[in-house]
Order: C-alpha cells, then sequence, then structure tokens
C-alpha cells in the first residue's frame, strides 16, 4: 500500500474534524441531560424552601441555606443567615400561604439561577393584621458537594 502526500494529509484533517464533531455531540447531548437532572434536583430545593417558610421551620431553613447566605428583603434589609432565620422563625407573623408563580432555573455550572413570582400573604401576631406581598424574587443556589444550598436571594416590589 503506497500512501502519498494528498492521502497523508487528507487523513491529518480528518481525524481533528471527526474529534471536533464527536466533542460537539457530546457537548450538546451530556451537559443537556446533566443540567436536567440538576434543574430538578434545584426545584426540590425550591419547593422546599417555600414549605419551610410557610412552616417557619428554622432546621429546615438552616439545612436550605448555605452558611454564606446572603438574603436581601424588597425593603433594601439585607440579612446573614442567623438573622434571616431567626426572623423568618421568630412568630411576629405567619405565612397564610405563599405561591412562587411561573418559575425559572437556569443551571451554570455549579450554581443555579432560579427567577419567580412571589404572591404570599401573612397574618401580624401583634394585630391579626392580614398582609399581601407581591414581588420578583431572585435566588443563587450553589452545588455544594452532592447539594444545593440557597447562596443568596434579591427580592423586588411589584
Amino acid at each position: 500500500m503506497t500512501i502519498n502526500r494528498r492521502d497523508l494529509a487528507l487523513s491529518t484533517l480528518a481525524v481533528p474534524a471527526l474529534a471536533v464533531s464527536t466533542l460537539a455531540v457530546s457537548a450538546l447531548t451530556t451537559p443537556v441531560l446533566a443540567a436536567t437532572a440538576d434543574e430538578e434536583a434545584v426545584a426540590k430545593k425550591v419547593e422546599a424552601f417555600r414549605l419551610a417558610q410557610i412552616a417557619a421551620d428554622p432546621k429546615a431553613l438552616g439545612a436550605l441555606c448555605a452558611d454564606e447566605v446572603s438574603y436581601s428583603h424588597s425593603s433594601g434589609k439585607v440579612e446573614d443567615k442567623a438573622t434571616f432565620i431567626a426572623n423568618a422563625t421568630d412568630g411576629k407573623s405567619k405565612f397564610l400561604s405563599i405561591e412562587y408563580k411561573d418559575p425559572t432555573i437556569k443551571v451554570v455550572g455549579p450554581a443555579a439561577i432560579v427567577r419567580f413570582h412571589w404572591v404570599a400573604e401573612q397574618e401580624m401576631a401583634a394585630d391579626g393584621k392580614k398582609v399581601p406581598t407581591n414581588l420578583h424574587i431572585l435566588m443563587n443556589w450553589q452545588k455544594q458537594g452532592d447539594d444545593w444550598k440557597l447562596l443568596s436571594r434579591a427580592a423586588t416590589k411589584l
């Protein structure tokens, strides 16, 4: 078998092209499957967070938040983990309902960007007054080991 320069040049070009196309197909399929599993895992954490807020459960909220969490309210008040949990569970008010409408989740590596429309009603313990809230929420979740933790949350009044 005789190999000339042209055959050698063509085979040299074909191998990288094949490798690139294989990588392109792999890049298109593998992350999509991984992102879907991560998106589902984050969605479960977001729902667990909503339920923990309604229940005012300090243990559940603590387990869902990263130690470094930055929790920002629509008033501009920013809380660390201990302050957020203490204020969310102090009994001064209770949530009658919290709905996360039209959620979107985008996983980017070990981070997840979650956005939704928050519609809630809470009752003040002091006077029984019911207070509705209508907000846009941005949450950032971080994968820590095999678990997703809330790293930051920001709220904007609508």
